[in-house]
């Protein structure tokens, strides 16, 4: 936080007086409001101090000795003339910019809309801009984009999804980034949970021939995802075979990346009761190469995605899925960060884990024997 120097109780007293007298003089100077005032022409048509004023505007401590209707006076006037302050000022003297950088791979539908909204709503909370850039996992962009914030004057970084591949001294928290720099705090997913919930439900339902989605190598969740996975089937005796196992070739925010993968395993002759996807996007890509191919879901095959997006719900069969907590996730985020930034050198945990739930809808069933339909 700024470091706010509170006025002496003699200056307090000045301000006081010098309030109450203006309050009892002639009506203030009109202006024209063709254009946003400033402060001192905001103090001007009110005849008060250009403290006074700030005082009121900032909301500081020392504003509460100003009587309330002196305020309201401020509040009033400061709307009808479209003040805005002086941004550049403002940072000098807070030696703050109350700015930070958001990057991120995309603004698509689903995980990443979902984690910047909680990161909007914190920052919101706390008056704080904030500039994001979408890097299409293009290497180039996300070697630039952190200078160009940079020389923009932000206070720190939340990075979604993206490694850290920068030096800075500036504050960083990183969402699903999984990055070990000891000057960066990183909140991610309990995956070993996640996949847990999965493949039990799955289990219990009698589905033992499983096909999986694994994410593509760029996006930093998809190891620790498919380390979970493993561990987990192997821990429930669940044997998951090269010939079940898809490999993501990109991000992608179409369905057409999930929809391919499951026509070329289908077409390999793929057998399995069940499919746990990467991703929400990519399940509602595979249930439609499914249908396509004549199966039906869930009768036939059981589909189980992961995110828990808002299209989950809508999608016909329903979803079942894999909670992220994505928009508690960015909110936390933002939160952690504006810490740092407002204490550099206070102790804040290097990891917060976030718990997944799992969502049960229409997409899953018991299994059945595995239909012919392949071929």
């Amino acid at each position: 936080m700024p470091h706010i120097v509170k006025p002496s109780s003699r200056s307090k007293k000045r301000t006081t007086m010098r309030s109450n007298s203006t309050d009892r003089s002639a009506l203030p100077t009109v202006m024209s409001a063709a254009k946003p005032a400033n402060l001192r022409e905001l103090s001007a048509h009110l005849r008060l101090s250009q403290t006074t004023v700030s005082f009121v505007l900032n909301n500081a401590p020392a504003a509460s000795a100003i009587p309330e209707h002196t305020r309201n006076r401020v509040l009033e006037a400061a709307r009808e003339l479209q003040y805005r302050p002086n941004y550049f000022a403002r940072s000098l003297r807070r030696r703050q910019s109350m700015s930070v950088g958001v990057l991120t791979p995309d603004l698509s539908e689903g995980y990443f809309t979902s984690v910047v909204a909680g990161v909007q709503d914190r920052l919101i909370e706390e008056h704080y801009f904030y500039l994001t850039a979408s890097h299409y996992w293009n290497p180039a962009l996300v070697e630039t984009y952190p200078s160009m914030l940079m020389d923009r004057g932000v206070d720190g970084f939340l990075m979604l999804n993206t490694q850290v591949s920068f030096e800075t001294d500036l504050p960083i928290v990183a969402v699903s980034a999984h990055d070990s720099r000891p000057n960066v705090t990183n909140i991610i997913l309990d995956h070993n949970e996640a996949a847990d919930l999965a493949l039990r439900h799955l289990y219990a339902l009698g589905h033992r021939q499983i096909a999986v989605m694994r994410g593509p190598r760029v996006i930093p969740d998809s190891e620790p995802r498919w380390h979970a996975i493993v561990k987990v089937a192997r821990g429930l005796g669940i044997t998951i075979p090269r010939e079940l196992c898809m490999v993501l070739p990109e991000s992608s925010s179409s369905p057409e990346v999930g929809y391919r993968a499951t026509h070329e395993l289908l077409q390999a002759g793929g057998r399995f009761t069940a499919l746990f996807c990467f991703n929400d996007i990519s399940a509602i890509g595979a249930m439609a190469a499914l249908e396509e191919r004549g199966l039906e879901v869930p009768g036939d095959v059981s589909v189980v995605g992961f995110d828990d997006i808002l299209n989950a719900s809508f999608h016909r069969p329903k979803l079942t899925t894999v909670r992220q907590p994505m928009r508690r996730m960015g909110y936390v985020g933002a939160g952690l960060l504006l810490k740092r930034i407002a204490d550099p050198q206070g102790k804040l945990p290097g990891r917060i884990v976030m718990q997944p739930e799992l969502v049960v809808r229409d997409s899953t069933a018991r299994a059945k024997k595995i239909r012919n339909a392949a071929h």
